[in-house]
């Protein structure tokens, strides 16, 4: 196993194009590190220069103690599993696994070993001396992840590995891809465009965006506390509404209504931000959590539309008025598509995340609650997130990682 490092490493190309802009990212021995955003981003041209596939431009490399820059693939002690399985059809899962220690010259007793070590790892036993034609989409990706198992890597690098299967078995191997890592304990990085993969497989999350990595945090950190409006509005399913708003005699005028400003933000100078709101922070006024009900918001919403998931209800409304409006997302609604981003590029469209017990009901006004403490606040000029400061109660701006501040936030951000 190995530390990984990236101070400063940028790539680009002859035409001058950046792919990656000098990013800063420090991977402990033994962690799961995904690195998610949007098609484009720079994440598996990231990945790519870690494996040496790519040349770096500027910056150092780091695994283990060592610079990496220069050295062949081969000398780097990784083994890398790609979107595309590029299983030998010819040879059975016992010969694709041990295929790299064959070429190694390794000792045939020791590939047996190995081999068999890692099916049992990966529930493969029974299929070792089938070829990849028989096998489901589920288990030729097992084979993949067995071939790169046997080699014992000090890093494992993973490029969007469950693209290529369907729903229901990205679910079931995305679960073993977690329980693997675990059991070996070996340093990982694992490139997704699907924010619900990184989200529930990494110790630690890395978003990037056009290039720089906008925050790193654990899932929870990115959840809870995003750094600007680009994570806020890339993390989260569905993602969080953004409103205009104004902040004005401690309390927050939205576009439903005026609300008091959370204690987090009291104090907070006067003046334009833009909200955020998860949908998860609204709730059916008749089920709200008594203990909130004092002290929280409820308004009457027009419902468009229900949509019910079983476990809980999506309820789409509208409002009347301008909806949020800024550079920053423009920026996430190119970068995501509108569909991803209630509120951005549409005309006042809202999603609420409901209890299935609620009554909520297509073309029927119903009370809603907001959870008042969960309300987001965002700079509408650079998409920073507001926060107070704890001893004077004026208010900052969290750190962003953004071209301009010369910093990629390669620490949890609090």
């Amino acid at each position: 196993m190995a530390s990984i490092q990236l101070n400063h490493v940028t790539k680009r190309y002859a035409d001058g194009f950046e792919a990656v802009k000098g990013i800063d990212l420090e991977v402990a021995d033994g962690e799961f590190v995904i690195l998610v955003g949007p098609s484009g981003c720079g994440k598996s041209t990231a990945l790519r220069m870690i494996a040496g596939l790519e040349d770096i431009s500027d910056g150092e490399l780091r695994i283990g103690d060592e610079v990496v820059n220069d050295k062949a693939p081969k000398d780097r002690d990784i083994a890398m599993v790609f979107q595309n399985y590029a299983l030998y059809p010819h040879m059975t899962v016992r010969e694709n696994m041990g295929f790299a220690l064959k070429l190694a010259k390794v000792d045939k007793a020791e590939i047996d070993r190995k081999v068999e070590e890692a099916a049992k790892i990966l529930d493969l036993t029974g299929h070792l001396d089938r070829k990849p034609a028989n096998l489901s989409g589920g288990q030729r990706q097992r084979v993949a992840m067995g071939r790169a198992i046997v080699r014992d890597p000090a890093v494992f690098l993973m490029d969007e590995p469950l693209s290529n299967l369907d729903a229901k078995l990205r679910v079931q191997t995305r679960t073993e891809v977690s329980r693997i890592q675990q059991r070996l304990g070996t340093t990982m990085i694992y490139v997704t465009h699907d924010q619900t993969e990184a989200m529930t497989l990494g110790d630690r999350v890395a978003v990037m965006r056009a290039g720089t990595i906008q925050q790193v945090a654990s899932p929870k950190e990115l959840y809870d506390h995003p750094v600007n409006l680009f994570v806020a509005g890339f993390i989260g399913s569905p993602a969080m509404n953004f409103f205009p708003a104004r902040l004005s005699g401690g309390r927050v005028h939205l576009p439903f209504g005026d609300v008091p400003l959370p204690a987090s933000l009291r104090g907070a100078p006067d003046g334009q931000v833009i909200a955020g709101v998860r949908p998860e922070s609204f709730e059916d006024a008749e089920l709200a959590p008594e203990h909130h009900k004092g002290e929280s918001f409820e308004f009457d919403a027009e419902v468009e539309l229900v949509e019910s998931m079983g476990s809980e209800l999506y309820a789409y409304f509208g409002y009347e008025g301008e909806t949020a409006s800024s550079d920053q997302l423009e920026e996430i609604a190119a970068d995501a598509g509108l569909a991803d981003v209630p509120g951005a590029g549409e005309t006042g469209r809202v999603v609420a995340r409901l209890s299935p017990e609620s009554k909520a009901a297509s073309g029927q006004a119903t009370r809603l609650w907001l959870d008042v403490e969960r309300i987001h606040l965002f700079d509408p000029h650079d998409g920073s997130r507001l926060s107070a400061a704890k001893k004077s109660g004026s208010v900052g701006a969290d750190q962003v990682a953004t071209p301009a501040s010369g910093t990629n936030g390669a620490a949890d951000a609090g």
